[in-house]
């Protein structure tokens, strides 16, 4: 085992935190989640307190529209000099007519985040073995291993979606087991759209690691077998934690993946963050608002997602065995 200078790791822990350190970025994101936060313990916590009852915002809209409207008038009132006022009093607009919605889009939020970190840590325990078979299993291990991957890659998440909810018994027994739906615990809905997420990252997951675990040098295992330990433990302990740094990436891109594509469970009745944008939307006719809205929510979530596991990069980075890189 080769060992490596203690201050080139840290240099290359310092290069990649300078490279990634966006201080307004960091701070947007910062206050982002700490209102998130403090809106989820305010209406799933503290349901219909007296100072902010659940659904109610907790910055004042009226300010904001008089704000709007004295500025539109003042641009109005100047002519073509007041074009840089009307691009503030619309943004001013924008502001006004965003904050009641605020509340329903958190709550949407709440159920992207679990379809996400359910689908992407349930799909790995499934794509481990996957990847490991495909890679070091028998010829039917690894014919099992492709064609999974193949039926689900090659196939739009979609359509999963609607064959396990529409095409499958699949709802009602879910429906049927004591406690789904009562209280804080999701409906079956929701239990189905996790089912597909987590089937559907397994597959591409799978695929990260299995390309992972090719990268490492074949010698690795040949090593851990001189040594004395069997083919599994080799994988287990010698090849998996080297091929894993090397899928971090891959990792990253699924977990972006799954935040964006969490959309598609409002189409089976989920009211995740799109279907809650396209819900008031409907009602009150703001598409052009609200869904410019819910893109912000989700730019929110893709940058704190890749903040987050480029912090995961770094942290388990290690010179020469996957991780970050440099010249």
């Amino acid at each position: 085992m080769s060992t490596e200078d203690p201050s080139a790791v840290e240099q290359v822990r310092t290069t990649a935190s300078v490279e990634t350190d966006r201080p307004w970025a960091m701070a947007a994101i910062a206050v982002f989640w700490g209102w998130l936060l403090v809106r989820w313990t305010n209406d799933f916590l503290l349901p219909d307190t007296v100072a902010f009852p659940s659904g109610k915002s907790f910055f004042p809209v009226a300010p904001v529209a008089a704000a709007a409207e004295r500025v539109g008038s003042v641009a109005a009132s100047v002519g073509l000099f007041g074009a840089p006022l009307d691009v503030v009093a619309g943004l001013l607009g924008f502001v006004a007519g965003s904050v009641p919605h605020l509340p329903a889009l958190a709550r949407g939020a709440w159920l992207t985040i679990v379809l996400t970190v359910a689908g992407i840590a349930l799909g790995f325990v499934l794509a481990v073995p996957l990847s490991v078979g495909r890679v070091y299993g028998s010829r039917v291990l690894r014919w099992v291993s492709l064609s999974y991957t193949e039926l689900v890659r090659g196939t739009p998440l979609l359509a999963q979606l609607f064959v396990l909810y529409y095409g499958l018994p699949l709802t009602g027994i879910i429906r049927d087991v004591p406690g789904v739906g009562v209280g804080f615990v999701p409906a079956q809905a929701v239990w189905v759209a996790i089912i597909g997420f987590t089937l559907n990252s397994a597959a591409y997951q799978a695929e990260y690691i299995r390309s992972a675990l090719e990268s490492v040098d074949a010698g690795q295992l040949t090593a851990a077998r001189a040594i004395g330990l069997s083919e599994i433990e080799g994988i287990r302990y010698v090849v998996l934690p080297q091929g894993l740094r090397y899928a971090i990436p891959g990792w990253s891109n699924e977990l972006v993946y799954l935040i964006k594509y969490s959309s598609l469970a409002a189409f089976i009745t989920v009211r995740e963050l799109f279907f809650e944008a396209r819900f008031i939307a409907n009602d009150t006719f703001q598409y052009t608002e609200l869904f410019l809205l819910a893109a912000l929510f989700y730019l929110a979530l893709v940058i704190s997602a890749s903040v987050f596991m480029n912090w995961v990069e770094e942290r388990t980075s290690v010179p020469g065995v996957g991780g970050r890189r440099r010249a």
